[in-house]
């Protein structure tokens, strides 16, 4: 092991852990945001409104990432309306890009999460709502969404530890995460042990972060749901 190669590194290392927590943070924000109304179209119960969604949910779900990523950064500049367009800037952008791809994929995931909590709430819980004069809107707001939300909690929690993985992916498209440091380093010094086994070890420590911090989420949330001694 060459520790000199990779205290020298120790720089990089770190910028390349700022741009994962980004990517990451980014896309499990926006995919987030747009997976809440897509799980509760998914399910409704005409098909006209629920198709969609499972199509999208279907199409995305099943074709690789790194295939979707492959699709926006490099598909669609062969089109010229694309390139003619005033989204042809933010297209320009690995970062960009990347946030795009992944975002996508992880509403996908998201949603369905969401919409098995959502057909998961137990029919008391509907029926008490409706007892006491709710609407469907405020039911949805106010007791559906959040019980469903903190049930998704474990589900959602493996959900963002997989897209920290999947970041890696960014390197793909000339982005310096953590895994495009590792390759910058190898190139340089030719050490790939070295090189990837700190990637790895960085991207361990921020998984185990996540998962402490996600427990710690679920023993305050889903507190109600433990059997009672």
């Amino acid at each position: 092991m060459n520790f000199d190669v990779i205290l020298e590194s120790l720089p990089l290392y770190a910028t390349g852990v700022l741009t994962t927590l980004r990517l990451l943070a980014l896309s499990l924000l926006i995919g987030g945001l747009l997976a809440l109304p897509l799980a509760v179209l998914r399910v409704m119960p005409q098909r006209w409104v629920h198709g969609p969604v499972w199509l999208f949910t279907y199409v995305i779900r099943g074709t690789p990432m790194l295939v979707q990523l492959f699709i926006i950064y490099y598909g669609l500049a062969q089109f010229e309306w694309v390139r003619a367009s005033a989204l042809w800037p933010w297209l320009q952008s690995a970062s960009f890009c990347a946030i795009a791809a992944f975002a996508i994929n992880t509403c996908a995931y998201t949603t369905e999460i969401i919409a098995g909590a959502l057909k998961a709430t137990p029919h008391g819980e509907i029926e008490a709502a409706r007892a006491m004069g709710m609407s469907r809107g405020l039911m949805l707001r106010r007791v559906l969404l959040p019980a469903a939300l903190r049930r998704a909690l474990p589900a959602y929690g493996n959900e963002a530890v997989m897209m920290l993985q999947a970041t890696s992916l960014a390197s793909v498209v000339t982005l310096l995460d953590i895994t495009g440091v590792a390759r910058d380093v190898n190139a340089r010094h030719y050490l790939p042990f070295e090189a990837f086994i700190t990637a790895g070890l960085l991207y361990l420590v921020i998984t185990l972060t996540m998962v402490s911090l996600l427990h710690a989420a679920e023993k305050r949330l889903l507190v109600h749901l433990r059997p009672r001694a």
